[in-house]
């Protein structure tokens, strides 16, 4: 008979190394886009994530906030858009459109950037988790992903020995079930 207790440690061990292979996947995904490619804000299935490296939107988004970027090309005035220029990601305001050349400027900003291309936006931003681009910053050293790969080790070998334990258990009392049947005989 397994207690509602050793279901859950499978349950964990699976959760922790699917979590590890999706951190894992991303960091290789994001490495081999921005390495290879160039492309510092892979957008699959049409949404990117980036972590916010300066203040220059501030109060709205600030230093370490992650923000989630969906591509489109339909943009506005006053969109908070994500460019890249060179190899940095900007993420600003629309302050103007004329045809296709866009200025943008931080909210924290007092000069407008330099206009560029429409085509060279990448899409709006969505969403905004504050704080949450400092966890994902940390998840992109070698540090995080060692952190990570400990803890799913540490997790899975945990559970195995719990199981284990459980398992152990069960067989002494079966052992002791068979003991005194045989002694009642």
């Amino acid at each position: 008979m397994k207690t509602q207790k050793s279901k859950i440690s499978p349950l964990l061990r699976v959760a922790m190394l699917s979590l590890c292979g999706a951190v894992l996947g991303l960091n290789l995904y994001m490495f081999n886009a921005n390495r290879l490619v160039g492309n510092k804000l892979p957008m699959p299935f049409g949404y990117g994530a980036a972590v916010v490296l300066s203040g220059s939107m501030e109060p709205a988004i600030s230093t370490g906030d992650l923000i989630i970027v969906k591509e489109t090309t339909d943009f506005a005035v006053d969109d908070v858009v994500v460019y890249q220029d060179g190899n940095m990601l900007v993420t600003h305001r629309i302050i103007a459109i004329d045809g296709t050349a866009v200025t943008t400027q931080g909210d924290a900003n007092n000069v407008a950037d330099s206009a560029v291309d429409i085509t060279a936006l990448k899409g709006t931003v969505i969403a905004t988790l504050p704080g949450v681009g400092n966890i994902v910053g940390f998840l992109k050293t070698p540090a995080g992903i060692i952190s990570i790969i400990a803890l799913t080790v540490f997790t899975t070998e945990s559970s195995f020995r719990k199981e284990k334990e459980a398992d152990s258990e069960e067989l002494e009392k079966i052992k002791e079930e068979i003991r005194r049947l045989k002694d009642g005989q």
